[in-house]
């Protein structure tokens, strides 16, 4: 498997990590304050970067690339910020690909385009609050009556939430109780019956909205029905490509740490020479740069063998657990490094440490990813009931 990138690649990752260092490093203090988020100014800048939609089909408005470009840019991204990577991960590995994958020509039509200018994002709509690991647990309720389904539940810690204009929901048809009941449909920002809770204030990834979603009567179109009851193993599948994203935002939050401890390394003085010296420090460096490329090595795997369809839910897996784990270990190691002033604010690594607990959470937690690549390997799924 040859992961050498291509003359275009280079020069997309170049132009990536230009953009990340000039254009959207400066906007990071704004985004850590609370209640201060993206705004659609932000997003032109990624528009005119073409970074918007990048697997989307061409004809769509979107790139036409494949899960590896998008992965190029989302680690480049994260290395200053997840926050600076979420739109790309949104546009190109999240929720708008079930539509792209599994939609109908009229709901592709009407839904990639505006993913791929900004103009509407998507974010997906899955846990509740008594349903999170055991997601066919969720209780949320679509009723049809006459043209539209009527949605009553409530999603919790929707990524996204009430700033996203559209949301990939995951709701429960006809009392049917299993997977079986469960399909996927789009609800729009503005659709009567939906409201939002408050913001969530969690201890990192500041700037990345979320909070819950409150269906009461919710009225939606039954055009809006993407993935209907009994196919919830498209939408898992189609969700394996979301976990190759969430797998490089720790790649790139780890990335970023590494550099920011090889160079503080270099600069930093004690007893007469840079602390580079310091075979303790030699050490903290290269288990960071063996964890990262490792993490590295499982992404592109992953992201390769996909192609512009679907990851294998083994490899997805694989990747998405290895990279959450040891983007906690490079952090803690990094912070070690820079000590003292590592522990403060006025430096970036308190942040990226942060930053780097909150995936192993989303997108289904380490311990979900144990059971599924077990079940992968064993080529049989696993009751936890």
């Amino acid at each position: 498997m040859d992961f050498q990138l291509s003359e275009e690649q280079r020069i997309f990752k170049k132009a990536v990590h230009d953009f990340a260092d000039q254009r959207l490093a400066p906007l990071i203090p704004v985004w850590e304050k609370p209640g201060c988020f993206m705004n659609r100014e932000d997003l032109k800048l990624y528009r005119e970067m073409g970074l918007l939609g990048i697997t989307l089909p061409e004809r769509f408005g979107g790139g036409g690339q494949t899960a590896f470009e998008a992965v190029l840019a989302i680690e480049e991204l994260a290395r200053v910020s997840p926050i600076a990577a979420f739109p790309v991960f949104e546009t190109s590995v999240g929720p708008i690909r079930v539509v792209e994958q599994f939609g109908t020509e009229e709901q592709k039509q009407r839904f990639i385009p505006p993913s791929c200018t900004g103009e509407k994002l998507m974010s997906v709509a899955m846990t509740e609050p008594g349903a999170g690991s055991a997601l066919t647990d969720l209780s949320t309720k679509a009723v049809p009556v006459g043209d539209h389904f009527i949605l009553n539940g409530q999603k919790r810690f929707i990524s996204g939430g009430g700033h996203a204009d559209l949301y990939m929901v995951y709701v429960r048809f006809n009392e049917i109780k299993g997977a079986k009941g469960i399909g996927g449909i789009v609800v729009e920002k503005d659709s009567p019956g939906l409201s939002f809770g408050k913001q969530e204030e969690f201890m990192g990834l500041h700037g990345m909205p979320s909070c819950d979603l409150i269906f009461e009567d919710c009225r939606v179109p039954r055009e809006n029905l993407v993935v209907p009851q009994g196919e919830f193993a498209k939408l898992m599948q189609a969700f394996d490509v979301e976990r190759i994203g969430n797998a490089t935002m720790s790649l790139g939050i780890a990335w970023g740490a590494l550099e920011a401890a090889k160079k503080y390394a270099q600069e930093r003085q004690a007893f007469g020479k840079p602390i580079c010296e310091f075979q303790a420090i030699q050490f903290l460096l290269a288990d960071m740069a063996m964890r990262v490329e490792a993490a590295r090595l499982l992404i592109y795997r992953a992201a390769v063998n996909a192609g512009a369809g679907l990851p294998s839910v083994f490899e997805s897996s694989v990747a998405k657990c290895f990279s959450n784990e040891m983007a906690k270990e490079v952090t803690d190691m990094a912070l070690q490094v820079f000590g003292g002033y590592g522990y403060s604010k006025e430096y970036p690594i308190e942040r990226m440490l942060r930053d780097s607990r909150g995936w192993p959470l989303a997108g289904g937690t380490v311990q979900i990813q144990r059971i599924n690549i077990a079940a992968a390997m064993l080529g049989r799924r696993f009751s936890q009931r």
